[in-house]
C-alpha cells in the first residue's frame, strides 16, 4: 500500500486481544503476553494491516504514530477496552514490516503526554533512535536434533561447562573501523571456536536491546527485542541456530531487578508510576539510578513473566541467568537505616519479590522442562536452588560467589603467605552441596578496575600464568558447574574493555597458546569424565583425602561418579615448590594415569610430574589401603585416575594431554 492510502486509513476495531486474554491478563495469569500485546500483523476482512495494544490503565488518550503518517499524533487513536484491563488497541490498515512507530499518550493525570516506546516490541531501531520497528519473528529453525535431546545436555548431572561472552566486544572487525561483528559474522566464527575448545554452553549478557551500550546490557528497556546494533531478531535466531547445531547451549543473561529511566522507555509510562513503585524508598535503584519493578501488580508480574517465556519459546533459549536476584531479595539493598521500607512483618524480605521469583520459576519449568533457570544471588539466602514446594526459590542453579571470592582472594595472596589463608581455599567445601552451585570467574571480576585473571596472579609472568591454570584446574576439580569469562581462556593480561576485542594477538606466544589448551583439555576432561560432573551437586561424589596440609599448599581429593564407577583423584600445590615423594591414601591398588597436569611443557609448564602415571604401593596413608608417592609440580594441580585397562605409555611433551586421553580412552 502507497504512503497516501497510509495516511488516509483509520483505526478499525478488530477482536485480537479476548475476554478470554483480559480474563487471564486481570487475574494475573497472562504468560504469553507477546502474543496479543505489541504489534501483530493481520488481514481483517481481506485487509492487511497491523494491530496495535499496549496497557496504559491511566491514560486519557493513546493514538499510535509512526513512519506511516508522518509522526501525527491524531492521525490513528486507540481504543480503550469496555472491560477496565487498561488495554488500548487498534487495527491500522496499511501499515507494513519495516514500518516506525511510538505510543502517544496523554495521561489523566495534570498535562502529562509522552512518546513511548512499544514495551512489546520485538524490534527496535539501533540506539540512540528509540522508536519501535514492526517487524516478525518468523525463521526456519534446523535445531530439530538439538531441542529434542536438550534435556540431556542441561540436565543437572550432565557437564555445563559455559563461556561467558559479551557480544559486541569477542571479536571486533579493526580493518571495518574497529565495529562489534554482526550476528550473521558471529554464527560464522563462534560455534567453531566453542565446539574447538569444548565449551558445553555460552552465556551472553544481555542482548536485550538498551539504551547505554556501556550498560554491557544490564540496562534493559527491550524486554521482548535483541539489540538492533548487531543485527535483526531473525539474524540473532540464525546465531543461536548455528551454535544449537554445533552441540552447544545458550544462556542468556535477563535482568528482571531494575530498568532505566529514559524517558521514551517504561518509566512512568502512563503519567503515573505503572510498572516501578511511586516511592524511591521501594522503586529507586541507588546503587544503579534506575526504576524497581513493582512486583506485587499482576500486569508487571506477567509482562516479566512473558518476557522469559519469550524467549525460551521464540528464541530456542536453553537457559535464563537472572541478573542481581539479592537485590530483589532485600528491601534494604544498598540502603542506608531509613531509606526503605520494611515489610508488613516488620523484616527486611522483599515478600512481592520473593512471589514474583516462585512462579516465575515454576511457570518456566512447567512449560519449558527441559530448560535451567540460574540465580546470580551473592548472599547466604537459603534455598534458592531447591524446589518452591519446600520452600525454595525454585531456580534450577545458583552462583558461587561466596568460592569466587575466597578463591580469588587465596589465589592473589604470595604463596608465601598462602598458608595462613588455607581455610579461605578449603571453607567452600563445607557448603558445597547445600545448593545447586554453579562457580562462575565472570565479567564481574575483570572489570571495575579489577584487572584480568592473569593480572591478579603473584609472581613474574611465568608464575603468574601457572598460577592460572592452577585456578582453572582447580575450578574444574571442585563440584559445581563452570563458567569463565572471554578472555581467561588464553590469559588476557589486561582488564576487558567493551570497546575493543579481547586480546586476541596473544595468541602468538607460546606461553598463552599453552593456557589456551589447558583451557580446551580440561573442558574436554570434564565434559567426558562422569566423576567430574554427575553428582557436582551430591557430597557422595566429593570426598577429602586431605585438607590440612597448610605448610606445603597442598590439597587432595576424590571426585566420584554415580555408583562410583569411575572416580578422579586431584592433588593441587598452591606453592612454587616442587614436591618430591609426596604420599597421599587411594583406595585403589593398580596404575594410576596421570591424566592431566597443569605443568605439562604443552600448557607452558616446567614438565614437573609422574611420567604418565605410577603404580600405588601398598602402603596404607591417610586411612586408604594403598598410596601413591608424587612428585607435585610448583603451582600445579593433577588428575589422576585408576587403570581399567591396559595403559599406553604415551610421551606428554609438546602435545595436548586432552588429546592423550582421548586416544587411550576410545
Amino acid at each position: 500500500m502507497n504512503q497516501a492510502l497510509k495516511q488516509d486509513a483509520q483505526v478499525i476495531p478488530a477482536p485480537f486481544f479476548t475476554e478470554h486474554d483480559s480474563y487471564l491478563f486481570k487475574e494475573g495469569n497472562h504468560f504469553k503476553l507477546y502474543e496479543k500485546l505489541g504489534a501483530h500483523s493481520l488481514v481483517v476482512d481481506g485487509i492487511v494491516g497491523v494491530h496495535f495494544a499496549v496497557w496504559a490503565p491511566n491514560a486519557k488518550k493513546v493514538s499510535v504514530i509512526g513512519s506511516f503518517n508522518h509522526w501525527h499524533r491524531d492521525e490513528h487513536p486507540l481504543s480503550s477496552r469496555w472491560d477496565s484491563s487498561g488495554i488500548w488497541e487498534g487495527f491500522i490498515p496499511g501499515v507494513v514490516k519495516g514500518d516506525l512507530y511510538k505510543f502517544f499518550i496523554v495521561s489523566n493525570h495534570g498535562s502529562y503526554q509522552v512518546e513511548k516506546q512499544d514495551p512489546f516490541a520485538c524490534y527496535n531501531e539501533i540506539a540512540p533512535r528509540t522508536a519501535s520497528v514492526v517487524w516478525d519473528l518468523e525463521y526456519p529453525w534446523e535445531d530439530k536434533s538439538w531441542m529434542q535431546e536438550r534435556y540431556k545436555k542441561n540436565d543437572l548431572n550432565a557437564p555445563m561447562s559455559i563461556y561467558e561472552m559479551h557480544l559486541g566486544s569477542w571479536k571486533r572487525v579493526i580493518e571495518d573501523n574497529n565495529r562489534s561483528m554482526t550476528y550473521q559474522e558471529l554464527a560464522v566464527h563462534l560455534p567453531k571456536y566453542l565446539k574447538d575448545m569444548n565449551f558445553t554452553h555460552v552465556e551472553f549478557l544481555p542482548v536485550m536491546e538498551h539504551p547505554f551500550y556501556g550498560s554491557w546490557g544490564y540496562q534493559v528497556l527491550g524486554y521482548f527485542s535483541t539489540t538492533s546494533r548487531y543485527g535483526t531478531p531473525q539474524d540473532f535466531m540464525h546465531l543461536v541456530d548455528c551454535l544449537h547445531q554445533n552441540g552447544i547451549g545458550v544462556i542468556l543473561d535477563w535482568v528482571p531487578s531494575h530498568f532505566p529511566t529514559d524517558g521514551h522507555g517504561l518509566s512512568y509510562f502512563d503519567g503515573t508510576y505503572l510498572f516501578e513503585h511511586a516511592d524511591p524508598k521501594t522503586g529507586f535503584h541507588p546503587d544503579w539510578k534506575s526504576a524497581i519493578f513493582n512486583y506485587g501488580r499482576n500486569e508487571v508480574r506477567e509482562f516479566l513473566i512473558s518476557s522469559a517465556m519469550f524467549w525460551m519459546e521464540k528464541f530456542h533459549i536453553d537457559a535464563l541467568r537472572v541478573d542481581a536476584v539479592a537485590s530483589m531479595l532485600y528491601l534494604d539493598y544498598s540502603r542506608k537505616q531509613f531509606e526503605w521500607i520494611p515489610n508488613k512483618y516488620g523484616g527486611r524480605e522483599n515478600l512481592e519479590a520473593i512471589s514474583f521469583l516462585r512462579q516465575l520459576n515454576e511457570v518456566i519449568y512447567a512449560n519449558f522442562p527441559d530448560t535451567q533457570m540460574i540465580a546470580e544471588e551473592s548472599t547466604a539466602w537459603g534455598g534458592v536452588s531447591r524446589p518452591t514446594n519446600v520452600g525454595g526459590l525454585g531456580f534450577g542453579m545458583k552462583w558461587n560467589m561466596g568460592w569466587m571470592h575466597d578463591t580469588l582472594v587465596y589465589m592473589t595472596k604470595d604463596p608465601v603467605y598462602r598458608k595462613y589463608h588455607h581455610n579461605e581455599l578449603t571453607f567452600s567445601f563445607y557448603y558445597a552441596f547445600t545448593e545447586n552451585f554453579l562457580l562462575s570467574l565472570s565479567h564481574d571480576e575483570v572489570a571495575h578496575g579489577k584487572g584480568s585473571l592473569a593480572a591478579k596472579m603473584p609472581g613474574d609472568d611465568w608464575q603468574k600464568l601457572a598460577n592460572l591454570r592452577l585456578l582453572l584446574g582447580y575450578m574444574y576439580a571442585h563440584p559445581g558447574k563452570k563458567l569463565i569469562f572471554m578472555g581467561s581462556e588464553f590469559a588476557q593480561w589486561t582488564e576487558w574493555d567493551h570497546e575493543n576485542s579481547i586480546d586476541w594477538h596473544l595468541l602468538q606466544y607460546g606461553p598463552h597458546q599453552g593456557v589456551h589448551q589447558w583451557m580446551k583439555d580440561l573442558n574436554y576432561l570434564y565434559k567426558t569424565e562422569p566423576a567430574l560432573y554427575e553428582r557436582d551437586f551430591s557430597p557422595e561424589g566429593f570426598e577429602w583425602i586431605d585438607l590440612s596440609d597448610y605448610k606445603q599448599g597442598v590439597i587432595s581429593f576424590i571426585r566420584k561418579s554415580a555408583n562410583n564407577k569411575s572416580q578422579v583423584v586431584v592433588v593441587c600445590n598452591f606453592t612454587p615448590m616442587t614436591w618430591n615423594n609426596y604420599s597421599i591414601g587411594v583406595p585403589e591398588g593398580g596404575f594410576w594415569k596421570e591424566i592431566l597436569n597443569s605443568d605439562a611443557s604443552c600448557y607452558g609448564g616446567s614438565f614437573q610430574g609422574n611420567s604418565g602415571g605410577q603404580k600405588a604401593s601398598t602402603k596404607s596413608f591417610h586411612g586408604r589401603p594403598f598410596s601413591l608417592s608424587l612428585t607435585i609440580p610448583p603451582l600445579g594441580i593433577l588428575f589422576l585416575q585408576p587403570e581399567v585397562e591396559p595403559f599406553l605409555t604415551v610421551k606428554r611433551e609438546g602435545k595436548s594431554q586432552g588429546e592423550d586421553y582421548e586416544r587411550e580412552n576410545n
